[in-house]
C-alpha cells in the first residue's frame, strides 16, 4: 500500500523523467564529463561521503559556470569508487515544469524514491551501508524548499547536494536551515582553472583551504607575488586568456568559437535567464519590470568598479526610461542583480557601528559580460593595452572590479571599500581578517609613483584601523614602490592565490 501511494504522487512522465535522467540505475554512466574539475569539487564529495558536519551542502554561484557539471561529476566518482548506483538521486528541478503540480516537490520526490528505487526506507538504507545522496539542482525557485529540506534532513539519515543561482532565495532559506548547511560559493572560473582547460598546465592553489590567516601576514603576500614570479609563464598565458574571453567555462572550454557567439551565448543563457526568469517574479508573484532590471544592469557594467552616487543612477535611468522611477526602486533592483551573483555590491567599511556614508561599489562576476551585453570589448592583457592605449583607463576600472569579485568570492572574507572623507583619501578594498584589517589599492598603470600609493598610506598610518602593511596591485611585473609596508603585484599574480 505504501509504494502505491508513493507512486500516485507523481506522474507517469515524472517519474519516466526521473529514470532517464538518472542513467546510472539501469547500469549506464553519463557522458561527456569535462576531465578537469573546479576547486570545489573535493569540498562537495568530502561533505557527500560524511567528512562534512552538516547533512546539506548548497553550491551556489551565476548561471553556467558549472554547478551542474559539477554534481554530475561527483555523482561519476561515487560511481567509479564502487557507491551502488541505487543510492544516487539526481533531480534537476529547473528542468521539470510538472513539478509545479506537486504539493511538497523535494518530500514527495524523496518517497517515491525511498520506495521505488532504495526499495527500503532511509533508515533501513543506513542501517545497510547505503545511505541515500541526493542531489538537488537549482532548487531556489520551489516554494518552501528550505522547510521541506529541513524536515527531510531532521527525521531521515541522508546527504544532500543543492545547487542555486539565486543568492536571494538559497539566503532565505538559510535560517530555518541553520546548523545543517555548509555553503560553497562557486564564482566563474579562476585564474588557474582557466590554465588548465587551455592546456598551459596546472597549478594548485597559494592560499590552503583551512582558514585566512595567513592574509594576515605580510610574509604571505610576498610569497604570493614570488610564487606569481615562478609560475611567469602559466599565469601570462592563462591571464591573456582571461583578457580575451573572460572566465565563464563555456568561453575557455570554446577558445576556437568566435568571440561575438560567445557573447551572444552569454546574453541569453547567463544575463537574459537571471533577469527574464531568477528576477521576473517578485513577491506575492508580482512580476518585475524587466526593462528596469536590464537598465540597471547596463548602468553597472558602465561603471563597473566604481561607486556612483545616487542622483547619477537616477539622471541615467530617467534618461533612458523617461520615466520617474526612485532611488528606493534602483537599489532594490541592484540587490536583486547582486542576488544572482551576476554582480556584487561592496559596501563601504563600517568601524565602530557607524556606517561610512557613500555608495555601494560594482563589482562584475566576469568582464566578459560587460563586452557581451555592452558590445564593447576592452583588454587587460598589459601587452594588448600597449597596442590599445586609449582603453587604459577603462581597463582600470575593470581590473578593479575583477579584484573586488575575487576577493568577495573567498569564503568567509569580509571585503569592503573606503570611500574619500574629509582629509582621508579614498582606499579601493579593505579586508578584514579578526581584528585586522588590509588596505588593497589597484593601480591598473603603466607609470606608478609615489602619490599612487598616498590611500594605502594614509590607512596604515592611522593607529584605528589596525593595518600594519597594505598591498598594491598593478599592471606591470616591476615591484612598484620602496615602501616597505606596502607589497606590490601584478594583478595576474594577485589572482593566483586561490
Amino acid at each position: 500500500m505504501k509504494q502505491l501511494a508513493s507512486q500516485q504522487l507523481l506522474s507517469h512522465g515524472l517519474e519516466d523523467t526521473l529514470r532517464r535522467d538518472n542513467v546510472w540505475w539501469q547500469g549506464e554512466r553519463l557522458f561527456g564529463l569535462p576531465p578537469i574539475r573546479r576547486w570545489a569539487f573535493p569540498h562537495v564529495l568530502s561533505n557527500v561521503t560524511g567528512g562534512g558536519l552538516a547533512p546539506i551542502t548548497v553550491v551556489r554561484g551565476p548561471r553556467q559556470i558549472g554547478k551542474t557539471t559539477l554534481l554530475n561529476q561527483v555523482i561519476d566518482d561515487l560511481l567509479t569508487q564502487g557507491v551502488v548506483p541505487k543510492r544516487i538521486f539526481r533531480v534537476q528541478f529547473d528542468e521539470l515544469p510538472e513539478l509545479a503540480k506537486v504539493s511538497q516537490p523535494i518530500l514527495d520526490l524523496a518517497w517515491w524514491y525511498s520506495d521505488n528505487v532504495l526499495d527500503k526506507s532511509f533508515h533501513q538504507a543506513a542501517r545497510d551501508g547505503e545511505q541515500a545522496l541526493l542531489f538537488l539542482d537549482e532548487v531556489q525557485n520551489l516554494p518552501n524548499w528550505a522547510p521541506q529540506l529541513k524536515h527531510l534532513v531532521d527525521h531521515q539519515p541522508v546527504r544532500v547536494v543543492v545547487t542555486g543561482s539565486s543568492a536571494l532565495r538559497i539566503e532565505s532559506g538559510r535560517d530555518s536551515l541553520a546548523g545543517r548547511i555548509t555553503t560553497l560559493e562557486m564564482g566563474p572560473l579562476l585564474l588557474r582553472e582557466i590554465g588548465e582547460i587551455r592546456g598551459f598546465g596546472k597549478i594548485d592553489p597559494y592560499l590552503p583551504s583551512n582558514g585566512l590567516g595567513p592574509l594576515k601576514d605580510k610574509s604571505f603576500w610576498l610569497e604570493l607575488r614570488e610564487f606569481g614570479e615562478r609560475n611567469r609563464n602559466f599565469r601570462l598565458l592563462a591571464f591573456a586568456a582571461f583578457s580575451e574571453r573572460g572566465a565563464y567555462p563555456v568561453a575557455q572550454a570554446s577558445a576556437d568559437v568566435p568571440w561575438e557567439q560567445i557573447a551572444d551565448q552569454l546574453n541569453e543563457t547567463v544575463i537574459r535567464r537571471a533577469i527574464q526568469h531568477d528576477l521576473r517574479m517578485g513577491a506575492k508573484g508580482k512580476r518585475r519590470d524587466e526593462h528596469l532590471l536590464e537598465e540597471v544592469f547596463r548602468l553597472a557594467c558602465r561603471y563597473v568598479g566604481q561607486s556612483p552616487n545616487q542622483t547619477l543612477y537616477l539622471d541615467e535611468i530617467r534618461r533612458t526610461m523617461r520615466a520617474n522611477i526612485g532611488w528606493q526602486r534602483i537599489l532594490t533592483y541592484l540587490k536583486f542583480l547582486d542576488g544572482t551573483l551576476l554582480l556584487r555590491l561592496i559596501e563601504p567599511m563600517e568601524l565602530r557601528l557607524k556606517r561610512r556614508r557613500g555608495a555601494p561599489k560594482l563589482c562584475l562576476c566576469d568582464h566578459a559580460l560587460r563586452a557581451a551585453w555592452l558590445q564593447e570589448v576592452v583588454p587587460l592583457d598589459p601587452s594588448e593595452l600597449e597596442r590599445k592605449p586609449h582603453l587604459a583607463d577603462l581597463a582600470g576600472r575593470i581590473a578593479e572590479s575583477a579584484a573586488g569579485y575575487f576577493l568577495r568570492s573567498i569564503v568567509n572574507l569580509n571585503v569592503a571599500h573606503f570611500p574619500e572623507r574629509k582629509a582621508e583619501p579614498e582606499v579601493d578594498y579593505v579586508i578584514t581578517i579578526g581584528e585586522q584589517r588590509i588596505p588593497i589599492e589597484i593601480k591598473y598603470r603603466r607609470r606608478i609613483d609615489h602619490r599612487d600609493s598616498m590611500g594605502l598610506r594614509a590607512f596604515i598610518e592611522s593607529a584605528v584601523y589596525n593595518a600594519p602593511f597594505g598591498i598594491l596591485v598593478t599592471l606591470g611585473e616591476e615591484v612598484a614602490t620602496d615602501d616597505p609596508r606596502i607589497v606590490s603585484m601584478p594583478l595576474s599574480s594577485f589572482l593566483m592565490m586561490c
